[in-house]
């Protein structure tokens, strides 16, 4: 795939970089963003985001020395020209492939990868870490660079950092904030460029630490008001003076696709002593014009027509997200109380009918998954019917906030969570397989997860009419095409018999159900009579139905989208081993380790959690077992 690409063909690393002119350095910026179309038109990912940072890319590793010096990039969504210029552009056509290249920086992956993390707003924490390190091993002549996007530094963790970094005042520590939103007009980006070369320039930088200095031990009235002055002026100017209050010397905005002025300002920053925060601007999806026209659907997409950029759709069931969003706008129809939270997940979650049709019933907080649950809880307090709409992996961000300001108030609110159980190509850092287990210890909240799309809309019905906390989880992807209509309450912690057995039962939960049942199918020309249970609620467990069962069964398979350890069928034992039964028990699901990424139902089926996998184990299971 790179016989076509002249510069990224010959291309052996960042040392090349400096021998470089400026309109070599172009043409290789091009090849770079073609060469991310045509592998991500095949593999699907993260595009717009991507495309954005060529010139910032080059421009780090043109200035700095990584790996001695450090770059942290948030997420890893911006980082595919990084990994394409560091060591592994012969690698890229792998990327998010089972046994290829990670979505997002992986530490073992690249010793340029300095951290990993799929979850936004943690670069500069990360960074900082670095920079404290290097200075208790006296190895203060490193650089670390921290890279963040304007939507990442929403997220409190972010300012957090920020905070601490300007109490500790660390020299060499540098965090560039990525704007890609267009907001600022060319004209004042021009004068704010121009402005930003002289403010980094070596005599300026110079010249404020002098006076600083003077200031900290003379107190000069008149050296007062030439600061107050300079702060006054820069606050007209330019939108740094908050990161200025806080301890960086800000620089920006900057041109990010500007690579001499980008250049030119990193080179200044180098000798400027104290935390220094780089204001940039890109524009997300550059050199694709169907990604720059729609920076969000580009964000992170499925494989494409790279000429006209139509996706490849191959025909499917509607997603369980859709199934959910569609369900969500019906209820608000009915019940003008209903409200939706959702930190930054508004495409993702199916939730964009729902902002259209009932604007001022919807609240897009922004990357604060913290901040949502409890302003939730407030909306509850108040007598609002909040559903508070989360990815599983995100979830796990506001787990203080879900114990202790919604369930030990014990307040009306649906947690509504995608991308349960395993979720693909997005790998470790994405897969929701720790909810149930997470969830299932918290008291006073309901937890459970729909057979398929009909249950889910029931199950979402349900837990607007509950009264207390109420958490609903689903997967990734197509359902099965079960066709729907209308809403009907279930009772809460009631399980249903899908088959009878005669050799043993399979507890299932959620997407494994119609997989047992398929399972439980292949077994019986295996002269197996395994029976079925939809175990839709994991807690409260439906103990009834347990004790009916315990006393017609022996053998026990319980199967789960998430890790065993803590899960739904550690829940099962618990209730035998409190009841004093002596059970044979078979646990299916996650093993105890991070699943890599790939695709969805390989993962699945690599894990055993899919039809074959649950028969084969069953099997097993048998032959180890004396059935009675």
């Amino acid at each position: 795939m790179l016989e076509k690409y002249k510069f990224l063909r010959e291309y052996g690393g960042p040392a090349d970089l400096k021998r470089y002119d400026y309109g070599e350095l172009q043409e290789l910026a091009e090849e770079v963003r073609d060469y991310i179309i045509e592998v991500t038109a095949k593999n699907g990912g993260h595009v717009a985001p991507g495309l954005g940072v060529v010139e910032l890319t080059l421009a780090l590793l043109r200035v700095f020395e990584p790996p001695r010096d450090v770059v942290v990039w948030d997420i890893g969504h911006q980082a595919y020209p990084w990994k394409v210029l560091t060591d592994r552009k012969e690698l890229f056509p792998t990327i998010r492939q089972f046994g290829g290249l990670s979505g997002f920086l992986r530490r073992e992956e690249s010793p340029f990868d300095a951290f990993g993390a799929g979850h936004s707003s943690t670069s500069i924490s990360a960074a900082l870490g670095y920079r404290k390190a290097f200075d208790l091993l006296d190895e203060r002549d490193r650089y670390v660079v921290a890279v963040i996007g304007d939507g990442a530094m929403t997220a409190g963790m972010a300012f957090e950092a920020l905070n601490n970094a300007g109490h500790l005042r660390p020299d060499r520590f540098l965090v560039v904030l990525n704007d890609n939103e267009m907001s600022i007009s060319p004209n004042v980006g021009a004068i704010s460029t121009y402005l930003s070369k002289i403010l980094s320039g070596h005599f300026v930088q110079e010249t404020r630490q002098k006076v600083k200095h003077l200031l900290e031990h003379l107190g000069s009235p008149a050296l007062r008001v030439m600061k107050l002055t300079e702060e006054f002026l820069k606050g007209l100017m330019s939108p740094g003076i908050l990161f200025e209050e806080l301890g960086f010397n800000y620089i920006g905005p900057v041109d990010g696709h500007d690579l001499p002025a980008l250049e030119k300002t990193l080179e200044n920053i180098k000798r400027i002593e104290g935390p220094v925060l780089l204001h940039i601007y890109t524009k997300k999806g550059k050199g694709y014009r169907p990604a720059e026209n729609d920076p969000v659907t580009w964000h992170g997409v499925a494989p494409y027509k790279r000429e006209s950029g139509e996706f490849i759709k191959k025909p499917s069931p509607p997603t369980w997200t859709s199934v959910f969003g569609k369900a969500v706008v019906e209820l608000a129809e009915q019940d003008r109380e209903l409200v939706v939270i959702t930190p930054a997940m508004k495409e993702g979650s199916g939730l964009v009918e729902f902002s259209q049709r009932f604007p001022e019933r919807f609240f897009d907080v922004g990357i604060g998954e913290q901040h949502a649950c409890t302003f939730a809880g407030g909306l509850a307090c108040a007598g609002l019917k909040p559903i508070a709409c989360y990815y599983s992996t995100f979830l796990q961000r506001a787990y203080d906030q879900l114990i202790h300001d919604v369930a030990l108030q014990k307040l009306p609110v649906v947690f509504a969570i995608d991308r349960g159980g395993l979720v693909g190509d997005d790998g470790p850092t994405h897969h929701g397989v720790f909810d149930l287990s997470y969830l299932r210890c918290v008291p006073n909240l309901v937890v459970c997860a729909p057979k398929d799309e009909q249950e889910l809309r029931d199950l979402l019905y349900t837990a607007l009419h509950y009264g207390g906390p109420f958490a609903i989880r689903y997967p990734r992807g197509p359902a099965y095409g079960v066709p729907t209509e209308g809403f009907r309450l279930i009772k809460v912690g009631s399980w249903e018999v899908l088959r009878e057995g005669r050799e043993g039962v399979i507890l299932a939960v959620g997407y494994p159900v119609y997989q047992a049942l398929q399972a439980s199918e292949e077994l019986l020309k295996e002269g197996l009579n395994f029976g079925v249970v939809n175990a839709r609620f994991v807690k409260p467990m439906d103990e009834e139905l347990l004790e009916e069962l315990s006393q017609r069964y022996e053998l026990f398979v319980t199967v789960e989208d998430n890790a065993v350890m803590g899960g739904f069928g550690s829940g099962v034992l618990e209730w035998l081993a409190r009841k004093g039964y002596s059970k044979r028990v078979l646990n299916i699901g996650i093993p105890d380790r991070f699943i890599e990424h790939g695709n969805q139902n390989l993962l699945r089926s690599l894990v055993g959690i899919d039809a074959k996998g649950i028969k084969e184990r069953v099997l097993e299971f048998v032959k180890g077992c004396v059935i009675i």
